[in-house]
């Protein structure tokens, strides 16, 4: 046996030596098991050149930036306050920490290969409890495709679909709108995803560091939005307009982007949950922090790069815990500025993160959408 023997792979490797003996005492020599190509790869393959931050660290970042960044940061902190935005973030994280801490375990207990989650766990547990944790991978990251691909839909008909009550306010603003034509587009994405995943990964692979730049740059403009920008009406979407308590009565029209006022961060400390426009049902804790949970995941992104790292077993670990440590200090940042300067019924009504403040060019943010 050696270290990357599963664990629970000892009693077939007890008996296997144990026939060995017996045969050695028996005056028979033993044919010498004929290596696989998977160890002859490992001997004569390329060699493993991605360090912690490219191989871990970008990764895990780009996976955990999803849509709730950009679309849903200012809907958890409409309807839940500043105050349980903090605890919604403070529960998630610890959450998906014991699943960091438990990879960094076994990550740093022996030798890694290709495989990522799979191998670890295969190797920890046996192969049985990997395969059928690998079958949840997959089917996790097949309904994180699916969000992806709707909050791009969504950034998409935002900035070009015409409205439905046909008002137009921008020249930009021609492509058809509605369910069907929503299905439609994410049909295509998924297709055109699909189409990528036939070429190969290597698309992804080469272009990360681009991506994640570009990742860095609409963040800081997010952040240079709050400050940058004047105080000014934005126009609430008609659909939003209805009274919160669903008796068909017409509610505030427009909202207001405040700046960093003292009386708007007061105004949003506390929750005040209400009726979601989209899907007219009352908003809870639970269901808020459902849509907010989808923005902690993604931390294996970093750990399935184990066959391409250096020494795996030390960048899986510090490149993991860096990134989630990152990516709290984020969400909790853009939280408090969104509480500071954006009126309730904005945060609550618009989809993305500064409300209409954001000077940021539109393709930039359909771009990182689609990325």
């Amino acid at each position: 046996m050696t270290e990357r023997t599963p664990l629970l792979h000892y009693r077939l490797s007890a008996s296997v030596n144990e026939s060995e003996r017996q045969s050695l005492q028996s005056g028979h020599a033993v044919e010498q098991p004929r290596k696989g190509p998977r160890h002859r790869s490992s001997e004569h393959g390329s060699p493993k050149k991605l360090s912690t931050f490219f191989g871990v660290v970008i990764p895990t970042l780009l996976s955990m930036f999803s849509v709730v960044v950009f679309l849903r940061i200012g809907f958890v902190v409409g309807h839940c306050g500043l105050y349980q935005a903090f605890g919604m973030f403070f529960v998630a994280y610890v959450i998906i920490s014991l699943t960091v801490l438990s990879v960094c375990a076994i990550s740093t207990n022996g030798a890694l290969d290709a495989g990522g989650a799979y191998y670890m766990i295969s190797r920890a547990l046996g192969p049985e409890f990997g395969g059928s944790i690998g079958l949840m991978f997959f089917l996790a990251n097949v309904c994180g495709s699916a969000l992806y691909v709707l909050g791009l839909v969504e950034a998409v008909l935002a900035t070009f679909g015409v409205p439905e009550d046909g008002i137009i306010t921008s020249q930009y603003q021609v492509l058809p709108s509605g369910y069907w034509w929503s299905l439609l587009y994410g049909t295509v994405m998924a297709l055109l995803c699909l189409l990528v995943c036939l070429v190969g990964a290597d698309i992804y692979s080469k272009a990360a560091f681009l991506i994640f730049l570009v990742v860095m740059v609409v963040l800081l403009t997010i952040f240079i939005s709050f400050f940058a920008v004047t105080p000014h009406v934005v126009t609430l979407p008609a659909e939003a307009t209805l009274n919160p308590n669903g008796n068909g009565t017409l509610g505030p029209t427009t909202a207001n982007f405040t700046g960093f006022k003292i009386d708007t961060l007061l105004g949003n400390l506390w929750a005040d949950y209400t009726e979601d426009y989209t899907t007219h049902k009352m908003m809870t804790f639970a269901t808020v922090f459902a849509v907010m949970f989808n923005g902690c995941t993604g931390i294996m992104a970093g750990s399935n790069m184990s066959g391409d790292l250096k020494n795996p077993s030390y960048s899986i670990p510090r490149g993991t815990i860096t990134a989630v440590i990152f990516t709290y200090i984020i969400y909790n940042l853009l939280c408090v500025l969104e509480a500071c300067s954006c009126d309730r019924s904005e945060t609550r009504s618009v989809v993305h993160t500064a409300g209409s403040s954001l000077p940021a060019p539109k393709w930039i943010l359909l771009f990182v959408f689609f990325l």
